[in-house]
């Protein structure tokens, strides 16, 4: 097959606040800013603890939100349906939660805190939550810098401001303990600290630190000795020039964070908020989240296009928060006794789930307008590689926590080094990469095997020697040992190697590797006409059906052979034709479920845009000779999937920190890269944007060009289809053109149609 090279997968960056802002247009709101299309309340009504995080800034250390349900890590925080907040907790993060606040009266019950609340009266940005606490007559609003948290509650004329800090409960799944706490002589301030218990995701306690600020003295009450701290204020007195009936100046808190100590904590306090502005800081912070969003402007969306995007771009900017003090320090337990480990780059140091699966999300969305974040995010795992010896997959709070499988690590670094993106040590990332490929590398852990030294469920070892991993592998542990799907993404990740070796003057390493990218056909059961588990011994594992019931079909991580047998390009299916008709009998089977599945059965599914392991299926029609019918299938998934703008969908429950909100948003702009940029010469494939204009504005830094930008008007809902397309001003008649010319500035222009222009798209690049 022509354009493909063996394997599949993807990568991402980010961008420079420093660059100037542009507008967003609407075509009702002219001028409204991006940040103001911002939605946080989409898909709200039952979500992951990280889901919802509203007074946070891009990749901040804190995230401020009310929590209406503490316990779990799935459908817990703030739930759109419950009609109680429990608290307002500071931490909203891959395996991390922490320091609760609750404003109470003085007949309050400590035993129940919680309160009912309004949504007539809520508001929810970008940076900024206002809610009525109506059981205790409260108005609470919440903001945040990237490490300290800022509160203000407007309490009740008569009443005395109290603040309920419980320091012993368990948020998510995360039990607070061996709380210490300590108020300053004036009792204006407060330090303390508390630790995380363990997780099974994350194998190690974590310390959190704080340093707490008011506006005014308290009286320590509660049972400080059980963590139950409680602040009592003395109201302060409006101006003698207000009316009698004013209600006493609003309670101002501010809570600074940090991983490392106190000292820490309160040196973030120090450099980010030392005064006392709320709306100073909510302004600051919708500054803030209006420059990142700008990267792309966008003309002639409706105003759920233009809400539905933005709030995309906000998800793929909120999740994997920093862990960095201002000083540069950050927590490292990745060795056998916690440090404190000194940045020396000036860039942050990141928490983050997995990037299993980023190849077909966030590492294609941040190179185009933050390319930044790929070199950041570059930093952290190199610092991890030199502080614990693996390059990680999914670090939570200086652990490894090993969370799914394989070495996604492999393709970002690919990707982000074809596009330019080489702020970073290249041989230093070499030789992590290449150690995780073999035993005793991250690749030896599956899901969650925390056995530093004896780890063997990823089967690696099992992957060199036969080829393929078995089902079954005897002594492992952890989750995610399906060895089907294992197999394929080491091929995958193999193949992003063998690029990079050869790249970089390796010819034996670039050559081993290419053989073993190879690996996926040894899964390829040409009997059954789909991939299939092998057992140790080398036979078919029986039973065996393409889609069948569950969380995941027998060798398939949270999928089924259905999808993954579409994972890597390949011309296993009889040639493209045959290809493009198994994959449009797939997709007509998924239509009916809007082509996704309920996440605890993701092995029922045909084709899943629920989850990771589907996210590329509608582009792989351009690559079997049909683009049209991939324009025909990534506009019916998008507006099916993806485009509800209300608490009840948008993102199918299963937001993993950016991921499906970058993917809609390419879907949306008409962007994307089956390759997962891993290829010496990157392209971007097209597909009909929802907008006559997309506008990226390049970051100088790394692209020599000012801007890009896509024409394809006018819009219609039926305008899908391409029926030609210039690149600067010459004829393109390939369904994709390569990053380079991304990069260096210019126009691509689309003359869209209702019915598809079957010979376009067909040349090569």
């Amino acid at each position: 097959m022509r354009h493909l090279p063996a394997l599949l997968l993807a990568f991402a960056s980010a961008f420079a606040l420093s660059l100037p802002a542009h507008a967003a247009t609407s075509d009702s709101s002219p001028a409204k800013r991006p940040v103001d299309w911002v939605n946080p309340l989409i898909d709200t009504v039952k979500p992951r603890w990280f889901y919802f995080a509203s007074a946070a800034r891009p990749f901040g250390l804190v995230a401020l939100s009310p929590d209406t349900h503490t316990e779990g890590d799935w459908n817990a925080g703030y739930r759109y349906r419950d009609t109680r907040i429990q608290c307002f907790s500071h931490l909203h993060e891959w395996q991390l939660a922490g320091l609760p606040i609750m404003p109470v009266l003085a007949a309050t019950d400590l035993a129940d805190p919680s309160s009912e609340f309004s949504r007539d009266t809520e508001i929810v940005r970008p940076g900024y939550h206002r809610l009525d606490l109506t059981t205790h007559r409260v108005t609470a609003e919440l903001t945040s810098t990237s490490r300290v948290g800022f509160h203000r509650y407007t309490f009740p004329a008569g009443e005395f401001p109290r603040l309920y800090i419980d320091l012993s409960r368990t948020l998510m799944e995360c039990k607070m303990s061996d709380w210490e706490t300590l108020p300053n002589a004036a009792r204006t301030e407060l330090t303390g600290s508390f630790t995380l218990s363990r997780t099974h995701r994350r194998p190690k306690p974590v310390r959190v630190h704080f340093h707490a600020a008011f506006d005014r003295p308290f009286t320590l009450l509660g049972e400080p000795a059980a963590g139950k701290l409680l602040l009592s204020f003395a109201p302060s007195v409006p101006s003698p020039s207000a009316p009698s009936s004013s209600l006493p100046a609003p309670l101002l808190a501010k809570f600074a964070l940090s991983f490392t100590d106190t000292d820490g904590a309160r040196r973030n306090l120090a450099a980010e908020l030392p005064h006392w502005d709320f709306g100073r800081v909510v302004a600051d912070s919708r500054a803030e989240w209006d420059s990142w969003l700008s990267r792309i402007e966008v003309e002639d969306g409706t105003p759920a296009q233009n809400t539905k995007l933005y709030t995309d771009l906000w998800h793929s900017l909120l999740g994997r928060r920093r862990l960095d003090d201002v000083d540069g320090r950050y927590p490292d337990h990745t060795g056998p006794a916690f440090t404190i480990r000194q940045t020396t780059d000036g860039r942050p140091h990141h928490n983050f789930d997995a990037l299993w699966g980023a190849h077909w999300s966030l590492n294609l969305l941040w190179p185009l307008a933050w390319p930044e974040k790929m070199d950041d995010f570059a930093a952290t795992m190199l610092r991890m590689y030199r502080d614990g010896g693996l390059i990680p997959r999914g670090p939570s709070g200086g652990n490894y926590t090993f969370v799914m499988i394989g070495d996604p690590a492999a393709s970002f670094f690919a990707a982000a080094h074809f596009k330019g993106i080489r702020n970073w040590d290249t041989a230093f990332a070499y030789e992590g990469l290449r150690k995780n490929a073999f035993p005793g590398g991250i690749r030896s852990h599956a899901g969650y095997e925390h056995r530093r030294t004896d780890a063997s469920g990823g089967g690696i070892a099992h992957y060199v020697d036969r080829g393929y991993i078995p089902e079954d592998i005897p002594g492992g542990q952890g989750g995610h040992r399906q060895g089907a799907a294992m197999t394929l993404e080491y091929a995958y990740q193999d193949h992003a190697l063998a690029l990079l070796a050869d790249t970089l003057g390796k010819p034996d390493d670039a050559a081993l590797f290419k053989q073993r990218a190879q690996n996926y056909r040894n899964v390829w059961d040409p009997a059954a006409g789909w991939m299939r588990p092998r057992r140790l011994d080398g036979s078919w594992y029986e039973p065996f059906a393409p889609v069948t019931e569950g969380f995941a079909a027998k060798g398939f991580v949270e999928s089924a052979s259905a999808v993954y047998s579409f994972y890597v390009p390949h011309d296993l299916f009889g040639g493209p034709a045959a290809a493009a008709d198994r994959l449009e009998d797939n997709f007509r089977r998924a239509e009916p479920l809007r082509f996704i599945t309920d996440h605890g059965n993701h092995a029922v599914a045909w084709v899943d845009y629920e989850n990771q392991p589907s996210t590329q299926m509608a582009h792989l029609f351009s690559h079997f000779g049909r683009p049209w019918r991939t324009q025909y299938w990534v506009r019916k998934v998008h507006d099916a999937a993806f485009s509800d703008t209300t608490p009840l969908g948008g993102y199918n429950g299963d937001e993993d920190q950016g991921q499906m909100g970058a993917l809609s948003a390419l879907m949306a702009l008409g962007l994307f890269d089956v390759e997962g940029g891993v290829s010496p010469n990157p392209h971007y494939e097209i597909t009909a944007p929802k907008f006559s204009r997309v506008t990226f504005h390049l970051d100088p830094r790394y692209y020599p060009g000012k801007t890009f930008t896509i024409t394809a008007g006018p819009q219609t809902p039926e305008h899908i289809y391409i029926q030609s397309a210039k690149l600067n001003g010459e004829p393109l008649n390939s369904f994709r053109f390569p990053h380079r010319a991304f990069a260096a500035g210019g126009t691509l222009e689309l003359t869209l149609g209702p019915t598809p222009n079957e010979s376009w798209g067909l040349a090569a690049p």
